[in-house]
């Protein structure tokens, strides 16, 4: 068949390129196209039907996100992943892909606002309960388990306060329930913990942060470690055992058991393809592009981190440093477990409280104020360094009693310190925190 001549519209729209031809690129490409061609109608029907592989469309999948989803699951060890639009999204998407309306999950309470957002009220509107614990405390854990409890859900390292989570106690609780451990790995990131080493199940990221690591793009990861078995009580998970409408003819346990992930299949296909928490082709270009040099930032974070805490904990006008990295911590052992290469780069301190929301907020405001290299800035993982304050910014939706629950006063700041010279970072903290030093003759030496 002779090709047909093509008119000046044709040409400005078809020209040039031809579906399929491959380029060796050295780095990987950004897939910038809404869908892909099909070679036939046969192999549309295929792909539609989940009977093999391939390019569809980009809202569930894209050859771009691809590249990151695979990088991620090998840095932690895992059969597959999804990549989601943000933080928020994967956590969404791993927790509804377990839960359904009149199910159950336990969660820890010290979890970062906008998840216990999500979960106290957003899940509760969609008829999923979930029990907050005390992450510490191992028989509130258990109390806290139903026969419909189909997720345990916790951080690995809380924000803001850095907590370290006792991952083998807790995995173990989930486990004991026959229901899978969903960690949160954002500020620990895979090389400074692998989760699945520990016994969690299930990792999500707000690659946002440090696997991004420059502020510039939103992305989420749920990668599926590979050690649940849903098959061991198939009747408590026939989203992935019992015949599944997309898949004719089977259930994802048949069409993905043997290699790849029934759960990251039914992440993608039900969840990012129902909802849309698409994660573009550019942004994930960008967040490879920073995930090359984690293991250099993540060093440079935790160290520069720690050398910032303990000259805080020093200062007059701290009251109390929330790091797991210092003598003093209470999770400095369970740091030491769990972080052997370091505790990351976030964390908190308060500073001396006036025993008033109002008066504490001001002082708060004027220490943040003063600052000039520290930046006020709602997001972690940058390789800036950046303040919150958790009460009135990232934690403001939680009840007094929630924040009383997660360690938060109206004087604590949170810290995410990035890669500047650490000299500079401490000097513009003690230049700023000098307005909040209580009465004393290092006053008449700060004067001059």
């Amino acid at each position: 068949m002779s090709e047909p001549s093509s008119g000046f519209a044709t040409a400005q729209v078809q020209a040039g390129y031809v579906p399929g031809v491959v380029h060796s690129t050295a780095v990987p490409p950004i897939h910038q196209s809404n869908a892909f061609a099909f070679s036939s109608l046969t192999e549309a029907r295929e792909l539609f039907a989940l009977r093999r592989d391939g390019d569809i469309y980009s809202r569930a999948a894209n050859p771009t996100v691809l590249v990151l989803e695979e990088r991620i699951a090998a840095l932690e060890g895992g059969t597959a992943a999804a990549g989601v639009a943000s933080g928020q999204a994967a956590v969404a998407v791993a927790l509804l892909a377990l839960a359904k309306q009149g199910e159950h999950i336990v969660a820890a309470r010290q979890l970062y606002g906008g998840t216990v957002d999500l979960l106290d009220e957003t899940f509760a509107d969609w008829g999923i309960d979930v029990t907050f614990v005390d992450q510490d405390d191992p028989d509130a854990w258990t109390a806290a388990l139903r026969p419909e409890t189909r997720a345990v859900f916790a951080e690995s390292i809380t924000n803001p306060n850095a907590q370290v989570l006792d991952l083998r106690r807790v995995a173990a609780v989930a486990h004991d329930a026959g229901v899978p451990l969903v960690v949160d790995a954002t500020l620990a990131t895979p090389y400074l913990q692998r989760a699945k080493d520990f016994g969690a199940d299930i990792v999500v990221h707000s690659a946002t942060k440090f696997l991004g690591g420059h502020g510039t793009s939103l992305g989420g990861v749920v990668v599926d470690l590979g050690t649940f078995d849903f098959t061991r009580e198939p009747s408590r998970w026939p989203q992935v055992t019992a015949p599944y409408r997309r898949v004719p003819g089977g259930s994802l346990v048949e069409r993905f058991g043997a290699h790849g992930s029934p759960y990251i299949a039914l992440v993608k296909t039900k969840y990012v393809h129902d909802l849309g928490p698409s994660l573009s082709a550019f942004n994930a270009f960008q967040l490879l592009q920073g995930l090359e040099t984690l293991d250099l930032r993540m060093d440079r974070h935790s160290s520069s981190a720690l050398a910032v805490a303990r000259f805080l904990e020093q200062h007059p006008a701290v009251a109390r440093v929330h790091h797991p990295g210092l003598e003093s911590s209470p999770w400095r052992a369970a740091a030491a477990e769990y972080l052997p290469r370091g505790a990351g780069s976030v964390f908190s301190f308060d500073v001396h409280s006036a025993g008033d929301p109002e008066q504490d907020f001001a002082l708060t405001e004027e220490v943040v104020g003063r600052l000039r290299v520290v930046q006020l800035v709602a997001n972690i993982g940058d390789a800036r360094s950046l303040i919150a304050h958790p009460a009135s910014m990232t934690h403001s939706h939680l009840s007094p009693a929630q924040l009383a629950e997660a360690g938060i006063a109206w004087t604590t700041l949170r810290l995410s310190i990035g890669l500047e010279d650490v000299a500079d970072v401490i000097g513009d903290l003690d230049r700023a925190l000098e307005v909040a030093v209580p009465a004393s003759p290092r006053l008449a030496t700060l004067g001059g």
